[in-house]
């Protein structure tokens, strides 16, 4: 335990001393909030304490799910409003961007008409600009129709929207081209992209698998056969589209509920290679740079962020990068929660690559 601790303060250590040099990188780090959620959810931490535990460990920008943590969003009250003004202004953060969601699927018998989605996301569209924000990500499969007659309160408002590119719903899904094509229409500065780095995946997440096994029962016979479209330099969502369907011989080892989840589940995870966002780099607007397990040696088990943000670095990428920690979904009963120390050691990662690329001394 006490190696664990050294481990912790010296990654605590590193951030604080490589914070001034990183102010003048063109590639800059920012924490999603939405990766201390269970700290929050389950009160162990006030967003104040979010905000100071970040300040502490000298994280610069923050991305934020108004809907977790602002109540009666998108019209927080004055109270709420004057509190995220005093926690921003004490604390020294930057807001970079707000992450929002389209409910059309509000209503139990329909779903909103084109008018109500477009005046819903007015409304986020305010509440950005109100909070200092001038991005929104807006979640995977909003529909494209709503870009242009939102356009005009963007500009007004000055709030850029960018469509999240998902693991599991990227490039090649047709709600996401259709939006892809419309952006390219009307080539605007205030609609782009926001990548989410699951779709480079090397390796399926060991959590994940743990979880599965562990805690649900998948027989390891299932978790190997996963893993080994991953060390072929595949992944399972382009396996399954492939055979239409589970391939045959994955289709014999599935017997139990616990290994039908596991296999579905390990969709959402792909292996794309970098070039794929080659087309696309004029439109990206913002990174979630996925996390489900930094190890001890200081690197993520699935991705590798040297190799990431080494193409970003040679694309001349401008803009923020955010630790998205989801390792937390995948915590076994009875073990700690570590999401203070994931996200504090993936920001470590991320700093020194940086860095490394800068040609600044690494401590």
């Amino acid at each position: 335990m006490a190696s664990y601790d050294k481990y912790v303060s010296d990654i605590i250590y590193q951030n604080k001393k490589m914070k001034g040099d990183l102010l003048m990188s063109k590639i800059k780090t920012c924490v999603s909030l939405y990766s201390l959620q269970d700290e929050y959810l389950n009160k162990r931490m006030s967003l104040e304490d979010i905000f100071k535990f970040l300040a502490e460990n000298e994280v610069e920008g923050i991305e934020i799910i108004p809907d977790q943590m602002l109540h009666n969003t998108p019209h927080p009250s004055e109270e709420t409003l004057a509190e995220w003004d005093r926690l921003v202004s004490t604390y020294k953060m930057k807001p970079v961007i707000a992450d929002v969601f389209l409910n059309t699927n509000l209503y139990k018998n329909r779903e909103l008409t084109k008018k109500e989605c477009v005046d819903l996301l007015i409304e986020e569209i305010k509440l950005a600009n109100r909070l200092g924000i001038k991005l929104i990500r807006l979640v995977s499969m909003v529909p494209a129709f709503v870009i242009e007659p939102l356009l005009s309160y963007a500009e007004k408002y000055n709030v850029t929207l960018a469509l999240e590119i998902h693991a599991g719903l990227s490039f090649d899904v047709p709600k996401t081209q259709e939006f892809i094509n419309e952006m390219k229409r009307l080539n605007s500065p205030y609609v782009g992209l926001v990548i989410d780095t699951g779709i480079f995946c090397r390796k399926l997440p060991r959590v994940m698998a743990d979880y599965c096994k562990q805690h649900l029962g998948t027989k390891q016979e299932v978790i190997d056969y996963i893993n080994n479209i991953f060390a072929q330099g595949k992944d399972p969502r382009k396996v399954i589209l492939e055979h239409g369907g589970f391939p045959a011989d994955l289709k014999k080892l599935l017997i139990s509920e616990a290994d039908h989840f596991f296999a579905h589940f390990s969709d959402g995870y792909e292996n794309e290679p970098y070039s794929v966002l080659d087309e696309y780099i004029p439109y990206i607007k913002h990174f979630h740079f996925k996390l489900f397990e930094m190890t001890e040696t200081g690197e993520e088990y699935s991705m590798d962020y040297k190799g990431i943000l080494q193409y970003l670095y040679e694309k001349g990428y401008v803009g923020y990068v955010s630790t998205e920690y989801e390792g937390n979904r995948w915590v076994l009963p009875g073990h700690p929660m570590v999401e203070k120390e994931q996200v504090l050691a993936h920001q470590a990662l991320i700093r020194n690559v940086i860095k490394e690329l800068e040609g600044q001394e690494v401590y």
